[in-house]
């Protein structure tokens, strides 16, 4: 049995934790949601990869992750590659999995993302996505204002339909693909799919596939896995949307101040 780390700026992360439990249902899990800093889309490259290594270095040395998922677009972007050099275990992120994914499923070979500031500002869909396939079209769409109103409880009403439209509505008519450049995003999805009648991407299905290679599935485990959730701010409405979301009841959740 492994100990499956994940971790996300806050409840994000959640839409990437529910495809591993569905998934890997008798692996043990530790979520760690940085609530007290989201969103980190908003802020300085430098200061999210400062916030990602110390979340991560609480899972892997802490509590003894045995593979670490970064739940975070914009924290893949910002210190994957720092990770992978400084801890001795697999490290996955969701940036690839998702621009693989958009890559066999585009057909007139354009590609739109819906992302936060700092991943489109790092233009990291962008760059892997070219990295495969030159002759492709990406747009990258900044959408600042989704990730706090998700963290809040998204409430169904003119306000927030009007906020998402307003972003959907930058993407050209002509492209089929959409990428949801952020795991919030999926938390919102059907919201998403009542504007966007095209392809949709979710990243954070793709990367439990990339669990594959390093969990053995052919193993049989009576009980389930458990799951810890550590968060570094509020706990009650963190709690409720994810609990939402994940349909069910959240047993183990703490809060802790990483230094």
């Amino acid at each position: 049995m492994a100990k499956i780390g994940v971790f996300d700026s806050g409840v994000g992360g959640i839409s990437v934790l529910k495809e591993i439990m569905k998934e890997f249902p008798n692996e043990n899990i530790v979520y760690f949601g940085d609530n007290l800093h989201a969103p980190y889309g908003d802020r300085d490259i430098e200061e999210i990869r400062t916030l990602s290594l110390r979340v991560a270095d609480f899972l892997v040395y802490n509590k003894k992750v045995d593979i670490l998922v970064i739940a975070c677009n914009t924290a893949t972007g910002a210190a994957k590659e720092i990770m992978e050099k400084r801890y001795n275990i697999p490290v996955i992120g969701v940036v690839e999995n998702g621009a693989k994914e958009a890559i066999n499923l585009t057909k007139n070979r354009e590609i739109a993302v819906i992302a936060t500031s700092a991943t489109v500002k790092m233009g990291i869909y962008k760059k892997t996505i070219l990295d495969f396939n030159r002759d492709l079209s990406v747009i990258e769409i900044e959408a600042p204002l989704l990730v706090g109103i998700i963290e809040n409880g998204w409430k169904d009403i003119p306000e927030n339909r009007m906020i998402l439209e307003y972003y959907l509505n930058k993407i050209p008519a002509s492209t089929e693909l959409l990428i949801l450049g952020c795991t919030h995003y999926p938390l919102i999805r059907r919201e998403i799919e009542r504007i966007f009648k095209g392809e949709i991407v979710d990243p954070a299905i793709e990367t439990v596939k990339s669990l594959n290679i390093f969990l053995n599935k052919n193993i049989k485990i009576e009980e389930n896995g458990k799951v810890e959730f550590y968060v570094s701010g509020e706990i009650e409405r963190f709690k409720r949307v994810a609990e939402k979301f994940l349909n069910r009841k959240i047993t183990f959740i703490k809060n802790i101040v990483l230094d």
